[in-house]
């Protein structure tokens, strides 16, 4: 099975999103270069940002996402984003209603199961993990074996915190990846079992 990869852009303080969920300047890094990282022309990174971050995404199998994630982005118009596979979403109500049955989007109760879906549909493909409170609960499950994190040089204050509501300790390994790009450090820890 693929590895389970707890991922998001932070900011220096640790949140992903102000308090209202608007990302501010955490994304900026995806537009202050000049080299395209997709195919849609609009995020242009830096040659080392690239280097870092194409492989990564070109493993990437399934995401798994929390429902308040899912119904800010209206489901990605049932397309999952960045040409990944499917998208695990973790939630206790059902699908929207009128939500295309065909849409490689999957809809799962807690997130051991979603877990369980996730690594069957990726194979030995990546799963990621949205950071946030499904991503810290999913940290707390101790079924994450990897954090990456790109930190954006803000400070937000107050907002989403990366690790959600995690209340406990969890270890992580040093880092074995220390990357600067334009605008973003990119960081990538083992979690320590």
């Amino acid at each position: 099975m693929g590895k389970v990869v707890m991922y998001s852009s932070v900011s220096v303080d640790g949140f992903i999103a102000d308090e209202t969920d608007q990302p501010g300047p955490l994304f900026d890094w995806l537009t202050s270069g000049d080299v395209p990282l997709d195919d849609s022309g609009q995020v242009k990174v830096s040659q080392t940002s690239y280097d870092y971050t194409r492989p990564y995404w070109d493993q990437i199998g399934v995401t798994i996402a929390g429902r308040h994630v899912f119904d800010l982005t209206g489901g990605w118009d049932g397309k999952p984003p960045g040409g990944i596979d499917h998208v695990v979403v973790v939630t206790h109500r059902p699908a929207p209603e009128g939500w295309d049955p065909e849409a490689p989007f999957h809809f799962v109760d807690g997130v051991e199961a979603a877990v369980a879906k996730a690594q069957e549909l990726a194979g030995e493909r990546i799963v990621e993990v949205a950071a946030g409170d499904v991503g810290g609960q999913v940290l707390a499950a101790g079924l994450v074996d990897e954090v990456r994190m790109d930190v954006v040089p803000v400070v937000f204050g107050s907002g989403k915190r990366y690790f959600g509501s995690v209340h406990a300790q969890h270890l992580l390994e040093d880092p074995d990846v220390v990357i600067q790009g334009n605008r973003v450090l990119h960081l990538r820890y083992r979690v320590r079992r």
